[in-house]
């Protein structure tokens, strides 16, 4: 089976029903409707698991499960992870269980700053993250991944300006019904510029957040 990192396109390519890629990672919702067969299947994905050798992040919850697919050994999704996300799909439908990305998403949190080295240092220590960075990045990490990512970006020191500005990682097919309930909400389309690698919205204050896909990235 090989181990070669794939790219979103050979992944959308796929043809997996109910899954979505996000930052690096397949995903995916299991409804369960009860707490039982949502620990029934966790089960069933564990021994499903184990036989592979190839383990996935699992979150249950009342009434569903969630899981997210990648192989940490190359830093993304694998063909191991397409099989085992066939097998996961297969174990939900033996309970009658849906499996669906519509509701999926991930997020990250973007810091501006004229000087992002100076203050990650902080942010990490009091989120108790691990600050990662080089010569013109910082990222601050949860060794848990379960906070979100946080990365500083350039920014000038003029004032009023907004510091810090969410990125909502999402399914291409889930850009636009999001962007158009955004706007009936009383927000715009800052930008579309960028497209299809994220979108720029704002609410009526004009605080920022971008709509991201793993479209238009290599």
């Amino acid at each position: 089976m090989s181990t070669e990192k794939l790219t979103g396109q050979q992944i959308s390519d796929a043809g997996l029903t109910g899954w979505t890629y996000l930052l690096g990672g397949l995903q995916t919702r299991i409804h369960t409707r009860d707490f039982a067969t949502g620990l029934q299947v966790v089960n069933a994905i564990g021994a499903a698991a184990e036989a592979l050798n190839h383990h996935p992040d699992l979150d249950l919850r009342y009434p569903r499960v969630d899981v997210r697919l990648s192989s940490h050994d190359v830093g993304g999704v694998t063909e191991r992870d397409l099989v085992l996300a066939r097998e996961i799909s297969s174990i939900a439908a033996s309970v009658g269980a849906e499996v669906e990305c519509a509701t999926v998403s991930r997020v990250e949190l973007g810091l501006d700053s004229p000087d992002g080295a100076a203050i990650a240092p902080f942010w990490a220590a009091v989120l108790g993250m691990k600050h990662e960075g080089g010569e013109d990045w910082n990222d601050i990490a949860d060794p848990y991944d379960v906070l979100p990512l946080i990365w500083t970006q350039p920014s000038g020191s003029d004032e009023p300006r907004q510091r810090w500005h969410p990125d909502l990682w999402v399914d291409p097919d889930r850009v636009q019904p999001l962007i158009d309930a955004a706007i009936a909400a009383g927000g715009t389309l800052v930008s579309d510029e960028r497209a299809p690698r994220f979108w720029v919205l704002a609410d009526a204050e004009g605080n920022k957040v971008c709509l991201c896909t793993w479209q238009g990235r290599s």
